[in-house]
């Protein structure tokens, strides 16, 4: 087998289009940066990041100059300040490339409504795909990916965590959530007060040195970890909901509801797709109600 050779890759000098660029930032590894993220980090007019001196470092990183560009930082304190002076280079026709200090910006990152607002205005917005702490993780979990769902950080408070897991324990989906370390115990110690044996994964420190990916059930993984917390960066995830036993009287509830808003058919293959049920029997039962209320 032939050995690997070093390979010699240039970054652009070509100045990006007048556009809002969304660049996804590494969570972890330098490394990870995409070569396109690279080029329009080299070349745009302005850059603009949630926290500049992580910027500056990452610049310093893979050897691209500021060159006196202008730099600005925005973040959830500053926005109101900071949001026109980017609104205002983009109208000057300048390209901006907005950086979050790691990962994706606007997943859990402040940018939410500067894209907002430059959409608003007729501007262009671009984005830069690249690291995602919330898709690593769900790479490795092992946890169905035909469809997930990201909740963002749980509530710090007891109750407002309570009632953040209730609205989506029931979800038929992977649910994606991050986590402060020190709180993973407080997360799961809820989750087990409802479902303890939920399919679970702690992904700690993704992409680094030390990355650990710890996979069981709920009630297992609070078994496992210490009562001070963790350490890093953490995302956690949730496999489908446990089967739930269906009587006459959930699937009757089901119909009803929907039978004054739909056809029967339609009724139907809702409720038997919501409950994994054969569309034939629900069908049977949607036409019972129907003709009982005639």
């Amino acid at each position: 087998m032939q050995e690997a050779r070093k390979l010699a890759l240039s970054i652009s000098a070509d100045r990006p289009e007048a556009a809002l660029h969304l660049v996804a930032t590494p969570i972890g590894s330098a490394r990870d940066i995409t070569l396109r993220a690279l080029d329009v980090l080299n070349a745009a007019d302005v850059l603009a990041a949630e926290d500049t001196r992580n910027l500056r470092h990452l610049l310093d990183i893979h050897g691209i100059p500021l060159r006196g560009r202008r730099l600005i930082a925005y973040h959830d304190h500053n926005a109101d300040r900071a949001r026109p002076a980017i609104l205002a280079a983009l109208h000057q026709g300048l390209s901006v490339a907005y950086a979050s200090d790691a990962g994706t910006p606007l997943v859990a990152d402040p940018g939410y409504r500067l894209a907002r607002d430059v959409i608003g205005e007729g501007l262009v917005v671009r984005a830069l795909p690249g690291p995602s702490a919330a898709l690593a993780g769900l790479s490795v979990s092992g946890l169905p990916s035909d469809r997930f769902l990201f909740v963002g950080f749980s509530p710090n408070a007891a109750g407002a965590r309570k009632r953040w897991i209730a609205s989506w324990i029931e979800a038929e989906a992977t649910v994606i959530a991050f986590e402060s370390p020190r709180r993973v115990r407080q997360l799961l110690e809820n989750l087990c007060e409802v479902e303890p044996n939920r399919a679970t994964v702690i992904c700690r420190e993704l992409t680094k040195k030390f990355e650990e990916v710890l996979r069981g059930t709920a009630q297992d993984l609070l078994a496992q970890i210490p009562d001070e917390g963790l350490r890093g960066e953490v995302v956690v995830l949730f496999g489908h909901p446990e089967p739930k036993q269906v009587g006459e009287d959930d699937l009757r509830g089901a119909l009803a509801a929907l039978l004054d808003q739909m056809p029967v058919k339609e009724a139907a293959a809702q409720v038997a797709a919501r409950f994994g049920l054969p569309r034939r029997d629900i069908y049977a039962l949607a036409v019972e109600l129907k003709e009982a209320k005639q």
